[in-house]
């Protein structure tokens, strides 16, 4: 059973502070440079025949250093359009908005949650059709990920707040009696090395 792999970048500055980044385009952390090479273990002895990227250096840094070749630079894997709202905690913009919620009010001047579905619908339909020559890596953003984890089982994208990623971790999409099934999420990184609120 061949399967999609979802692999999100390593922590950056911003991530590490929960600023929303979109397109800034930020390197790793030291740290997130260190998840990054930790993420080619859990991957060893691992083939695919195709990794698709986020067009993001936090990304591409993340594949290489994990030992992947990247085959192809998608916008689509792109992390969702903040807006007005990059580079912003949920705590500053909710001091304004008390109500705001990612998953289903958007970002003003960015994107909504069902802009951001299509955008993830069409890379998930690309990986979807690579799957018949093998496993299909994704290496891309926590909330776009999640919209595709979401996305992949049928739910709107607000579904993906329902679905915690921690930076550098792996997660995999597959089926099940011909059902499209979520088969791992959020493993390894540094989620797996902490307590919960660590």
């Amino acid at each position: 059973m061949t399967e999609i792999v979802l692999i999100r970048h390593g922590e950056t500055e911003w991530s590490a502070a929960h600023r929303h980044t979109s397109y800034t385009d930020l390197g790793l952390s030291p740290d997130g440079e260190r998840e990054a090479r930790a993420v080619r273990d859990q991957l060893a002895g691992r083939a695919f025949t195709a990794v698709l990227a986020s067009p993001r250096t936090r990304a591409l840094r993340t594949a290489e250093l994990a030992g992947l070749t990247v085959t192809s630079v998608d916008d689509n894997l792109a992390e969702w359009n903040y807006g007005s709202y990059e580079g912003r905690t949920t705590a500053q913009i909710q001091r304004e908005r008390p109500d705001w919620n990612l998953w289903t009010d958007g970002c003003p001047e960015g994107e909504s949650p069902d802009q951001v579905g299509a955008r993830l619908d069409r890379i998930l339909d690309r990986a979807a059709d690579l799957l018949a020559d093998g496993d299909v890596a994704l290496v891309a953003h926590g909330h776009s990920l999640r919209v595709a984890g979401a996305r992949w089982i049928g739910l709107p994208a607000s579904g993906g707040g329902l679905l915690r990623l921690d930076t550098a971790t792996i997660s995999a999409l597959g089926h099940e009696h011909g059902r499209r099934v979520i088969q791992r999420w959020n493993t390894g990184g540094a989620a797996s090395l902490t307590a919960p609120g660590g």
